[in-house]
């Protein structure tokens, strides 16, 4: 097995970690905000594994099988997670935390479906020979997702060591700044999606 493959295999071993982690708030002082710098680690491997197998041409099948499914595991598990976390995080926003909740759900919701529809996608080119390579729209929205998730994760562990007389609300500053990205990480994924099937259309057309 590759270097490569390693840091795959190890983003998949810390998914567990982080989520053990992620439920010791209350417990483990500023759990929620270890959680999100494991989060963040894992995420940078997705991108460490990815260049050091393109530039010393490592790219094996093995590869091509684990860093899909590592990314969206990792990245699912994450915003399954940050619906957990209403008192936390979306308890901040007072009056507005039931419809900010709701629409975090629906953007979740929204992102997972994609992600399915894009697999289904790919299942029938392959089937029918046909390679489809990754643009920059898809990138970018996993960035934009990646970040998201750790400034949500992260602001709910400010909410937790601060005070709530604290004279400048930083939680919920950065939870604003969070649910900011991830409103733009949907509308790129939903982008990127779609672009994905225009530009690949010909995969649906029967032979």
């Amino acid at each position: 097995m590759n270097l490569p493959n390693k840091i795959t295999l190890t983003r998949i071993c810390m998914i567990p970690v982080f989520v053990v982690v992620f439920f010791l708030d209350g417990i483990l002082p500023f759990a929620l905000g270890i959680a999100a710098i494991l989060f963040a680690l894992a995420a940078c491997t997705d991108f460490i594994d990815g260049y050091i197998a393109r530039s010393r041409g490592l790219v094996t099948n093995l590869g091509k099988f684990l860093d899909p499914i590592a990314d969206k595991v990792l990245v699912s598990t994450a915003m399954l997670l940050i619906l957990t976390m209403k008192e936390s995080v979306f308890g901040l926003f007072g009056g507005a935390a039931n419809g900010l909740y709701i629409a975090m759900a629906v953007c979740i919701c929204v992102i997972m479906a994609r992600e399915l529809i894009i697999s289904a996608f790919r299942q029938i080119a392959a089937a029918n020979g046909v390679i489809m390579a990754a643009d920059k729209l898809g990138k970018y929205k996993t960035t934009f997702q990646d970040i998201a998730i750790f400034v949500i994760i992260f602001a709910g562990g400010l909410s937790d060591v601060l005070s709530p007389t604290y004279a400048v609300p930083w939680d919920r500053y950065v939870a604003y700044f969070g649910l900011a990205l991830f409103a733009v990480a949907t509308v790129l994924t939903v982008w990127s999606g779609i672009s994905y099937v225009v530009k690949n259309k010909q995969v649906l057309k029967d032979a």
